[in-house]
């Protein structure tokens, strides 16, 4: 790794390192996934003193392997939860709405009915009468197999009975974290990543802080309220403060891959696979993506990954609603894995319920886990309501508010660029897509492709690190832009990020 590099990355994060150490925060958020960087934004814009540290980069869990859907969760109904699916559509309403109209995108969805499958037509005209009503839309009925095949060219007609129509939204789900992340910064709130919470400081028998590992170095925290927001790692956390805990949760592991196409499709699918599970195809950034599988997981978090029969599982079943020439394994361009955060119990993880998990433990600290990422603003509201009273908060104001890249107008760019590129940008930066390009104003080698066949520019990997907290070119290339899921991350993507890192650290 380039010596200038890691120094100039240093000092940037000595700033950073001295505020955890010197500030008596009222609120120490661990966990930089959506919930704790939601959780930290709004504490924030209460006027507490907040840290927010994870130790890992952010949004490096599960917050960005989602199915990267804004969903009510359709199959919730069959579950008999209509109340989450009340909430999720009120949050996914709000989110495109408002807090990230820039990320979070309408689509239309088509369910297909095949003879043999699972559900019956009236059955499931039924249940999408239902969610529709739920989801203040209209768009609620059942179509023809040559409406949906002008909605989807790729759908597989054979044994085609009709399909189901109705509306959701796809989404960035690590930018969309990232976003919380640069509010709570902006709201004034210390956020360091790669920054491992190692004990927890206890006053009176009270958690009171916590000491922090970043870069090597132990850095004493001080707080009066601790929110234990690591997801998949909650439990870890939860046995610093009492090394006898359980398990709170149960891991479950979900794998996507991406394949090429999706060329001319309106619409996404929802493809039953038994009278629970569904799987999905959406249109993503001129991919399809595909998944997700559904299994218990009780290994290393940090351990997981998609492995070759996840994969196959995956394409077999896509292969329900769409052509086998569409999905050879070497079509496969990306694939990644995450854990969903379940409450505990018996039965199939399929089965679970998506129900947030809050726990207090002896010394006081809040731990809270699972959820949907589409309700995530909601959980993070709610976690933050057990704390008010030790947070001295009268009320909590629960109204949204935009995320930086949503808040004031669209400028325009201050360069020229292709047509592409420049939708690109907007999409992933809302407002702030002119300042990534301020980089290139003197460099117009900045302008160019990190990869020849995607989207992606170098001023994003200049703006990655010296503006969104990234170290490492994995930082730029899976979860600041799109390099890595569109399988573009080869040595040369890889050898061009690190060569912009060195002397943008320094900057």
């Amino acid at each position: 790794m380039d010596e200038s590099r890691v120094a100039g990355v240093s000092e940037q994060r000595a700033t950073a390192r001295e505020a955890l150490e010197r500030t008596s925060f009222d609120l120490l958020v661990i966990g930089g996934g959506v919930i704790g960087a939601a959780t930290a934004a709004h504490a924030a814009r209460e006027g507490l003193a907040v840290a927010l540290v994870d130790a890992g980069d952010f949004g490096s869990g599960t917050s960005s392997a989602s199915s990267k859907l804004i969903h009510g969760g359709l199959r919730y109904l069959r579950l008999g939860d209509v109340r989450l699916v009340r909430e999720a559509h009120h949050e996914r309403r709000t989110l495109a709405g408002s807090v990230a109209p820039h990320l979070v995108h309408r689509l239309p969805f088509l369910l297909p009915l095949y003879r043999g499958g699972p559900f019956r037509p009236w059955f499931v005209q039924s249940g999408i009468l239902l969610y529709s009503t739920l989801a203040l839309s209209r768009l609620n009925w059942l179509v023809k197999p040559a409406r949906a095949r002008e909605l989807v060219p790729s759908l597989r007609l054979d044994d085609l009975r009709s399909c189901a129509l109705y509306a959701d939204a796809w989404t960035n789900d690590a930018r969309l974290c990232l976003e919380n992340v640069l509010a709570a910064a902006e709201a004034g709130a210390t956020v360091v990543n790669r920054a491992e919470v190692v004990s927890l400081r206890l006053v009176d028998g009270r958690v009171a802080g916590a000491e922090v590992l970043v870069d090597g170095e132990a850095v004493p925290v001080r707080a009066r309220v601790v929110v234990n927001a690591a997801g998949p790692w909650v439990d870890a956390v939860r046995r610093l403060e009492d090394p006898r805990a359980g398990s709170s949760v149960r891991l479950s592991k979900g794998v996507h891959v991406l394949v090429p196409g999706g060329e001319g499709w309106s619409a996404a699918l929802t493809i039953p696979q038994d009278d629970v599970r569904v799987t999905f195809a959406v249109p993503w950034y001129g991919l399809l993506l595909l998944g997700t599988t559904d299994s218990d997981y009780e290994g290393d978090p940090a351990a997981v990954a998609p492995c070759d029969a996840d994969v196959a599982q995956i394409l077999a079943e896509a292969a329900t609603a769409l052509p086998g020439s569409l999905l050879p394994s070497d079509a496969v361009r990306a694939s990644f894995a995450g854990l969903r955060v379940l409450p505990l119990g018996e039965g199939a993880t399929a089965n679970a319920r998506r129900e947030t998990v809050f726990s207090v433990g002896p010394a006081g600290m809040l731990s809270v886990a699972g959820g949907k990422l589409t309700t995530y603003r909601k959980i993070a509201l709610d976690a933050l309501d057990r704390v008010r009273g030790e947070l001295g908060l009268r009320r909590l104001d629960r109204r949204p508010f935009p995320l930086p890249g949503a808040a004031g107008r669209a400028a325009a760019l201050p360069v020229e660029l292709d047509p592409e590129v420049g939708a690109h940008l907007r999409h992933l930066y809302g407002t702030r897509a002119g300042m990534v390009l301020e980089s290139a104003a003197d460099d117009p080698s900045l302008l160019e492709r990190i990869h020849s066949d995607g989207p992606d520019i170098a001023a994003q990997a200049l703006f990655a690190v010296r503006h969104e907290w990234a170290t490492t070119a994995e930082d730029v290339l899976r979860r600041r832009t799109t390099v890595a899921l569109r399988g573009l991350a080869d040595a040369g993507a890889v050898e061009r990020v690190e060569a912009l890192l060195a002397p943008a650290a320094q900057a």
